[in-house]
């Protein structure tokens, strides 16, 4: 019997343009009236959630920055930050900085974002942004280290990056572009599931998760039941026990709906 409902957001939940359709809130909703537990699994910072809360936050825990934050939506608090330790940080930036010249690096906290001169964001930065070298900006907050390459194919620069820091750090992709995604070790998306199932006594057979992108892929694989989107990069459509439509089909909804029953309109 399913017991917890895991969901990646981005690409999964939502719809490319970032919104949430009404026959996903009332598939979330019907699930969590039936007593299911509903978790947001996502790589995303806290600080762009913001505009998630009202339409998903409200039902259910978020995990966030790819395992790094167990977020009580509720209570709008960090319930937990799994951080990387402030040496080896520095020192995986500076293994990465001589391996594959080029490198530049950002850093996700549990209260902000900051990031080096060269780094380039793609999204705009925040008000509070803080701009510095690793030594400053690098501290116990940290929960991930982004490393951006402007020139190298994103896949291999996700391999290269692997293979010289992947002893230190636990390292995945879930972009676009050649941005590799940096948490502490053993830290990922399922780690962080499994350690909120274990509190609840909920074991990954009673889990069903959802994803898209290879950040998704340890979750995918720790859960007894798991689907991939229709849309999904293909190392994931691989792993998953499933394919549910795509997340403009509102996949996640389609298959809560088949899985527990639900009509249409979510009950």
């Amino acid at each position: 019997m399913l017991k917890l409902v895991a969901t990646d957001l981005d690409g999964t939940l939502l719809h490319t343009d970032g919104t949430v359709t009404a026959r996903t809130r009332d598939a979330l909703r019907a699930v969590e009236d039936r007593g299911i537990t509903v978790v947001f699994v996502t790589g995303r910072p806290i600080r762009w959630m913001d505009d998630l809360w009202e339409h998903v936050g409200g039902h259910g825990l978020a995990i966030c920055s790819n395992g790094g934050i167990v977020y009580d939506v509720h209570a709008r608090a960090v319930n937990e930050a799994r951080t990387i330790p402030v040496e080896v940080g520095l020192e995986v930036a500076a293994i990465l900085r001589d391996a594959i010249p080029g490198t530049t690096f950002a850093v996700e906290k549990t209260d902000g974002f900051a990031k080096e001169p060269e780094f380039m964001p793609r999204h705009p930065p925040p008000s509070d942004l803080a701009v510095g070298p690793m030594t400053e900006i690098f501290d116990r907050s940290a929960v991930k280290l982004l490393a951006r390459h402007e020139e190298l194919d994103p896949e291999q620069f996700w391999s290269r990056v692997d293979a010289v820091v992947g002893h230190l750090v636990t390292t995945t992709w879930s972009s676009t572009g050649a941005l590799v995604e940096i948490s502490a070790a053993g830290v990922t998306k399922a780690s962080t599931l499994k350690l909120l199932c274990d509190e609840r006594g909920i074991g990954p057979e009673h889990v069903v998760g959802f994803g898209d992108m290879p950040n998704d892929l340890p979750m995918l694989e720790w859960v007894g039941t798991s689907y991939a989107m229709g849309n999904a990069h293909p190392l994931v459509r691989d792993l998953a026990d499933h394919v549910a439509p795509s997340n403009e089909a509102d996949g996640v909804a389609a298959t809560l709906e088949e899985l527990f029953e639900l009509d249409r309109s979510g009950t």
